[in-house]
């Protein structure tokens, strides 16, 4: 099993900060790149409690689909989404926020398994965890600025 663990601090508050990250509308945003969209289940706006996601994104050069549902959610604190289908043997991630003075530090805690054996394992270790931190620190830098210039502007 591969782990990353982020922090991010933003100057925002806490509540902010939880609903961004939670935002689909954001998420799709900050995945440009990968053409990441919401397909089914909840397609727009905050996702909730025992809500489920169903992205479709050109990933490593395929097209692929990730269904997520949302199995743990404490107000702005913590959620958690795992995967119920897609290409990974497991996927849960932790998403963690904390007061700090005027800045909210927001955690990620990816926890996430290739199938494959070894070859998988391999493939983690040389590229796939390094490929999804990327992609971690792109969609939490959309977060961060977005919060940061939101404050500013109000």
């Amino acid at each position: 099993m591969s782990k990353i663990i982020l922090n991010t601090t933003i100057q925002a508050d806490i509540h902010k900060v939880f609903d961004l990250a939670r935002d689909i509308d954001l998420h799709q945003k900050s995945t440009s790149k990968t053409n990441e969209k919401a397909i089914e289940g909840r397609i727009s706006g905050l996702i909730e409690l025992n809500e489920t996601v169903t992205w479709r994104a050109k990933h490593l050069g395929f097209y692929q689909t990730h269904q997520s549902k949302i199995i743990e959610m404490e107000k702005p604190y913590r959620f958690t989404d795992v995967m119920l289908k897609g290409r990974f043997t497991s996927f849960r991630h932790q998403h963690l926020f904390k007061k700090e003075d005027q800045n909210t530090i927001m955690t990620d805690i990816l926890e996430f398994e290739s199938p494959f054996g070894i070859i998988g394992q391999l493939f983690n270790y040389f590229f796939l965890k390094n490929y999804l931190k990327k992609f971690l620190l792109e969609r939490n830098k959309m977060i961060k600025n977005t919060t940061e210039n939101n404050r500013i502007n109000s």
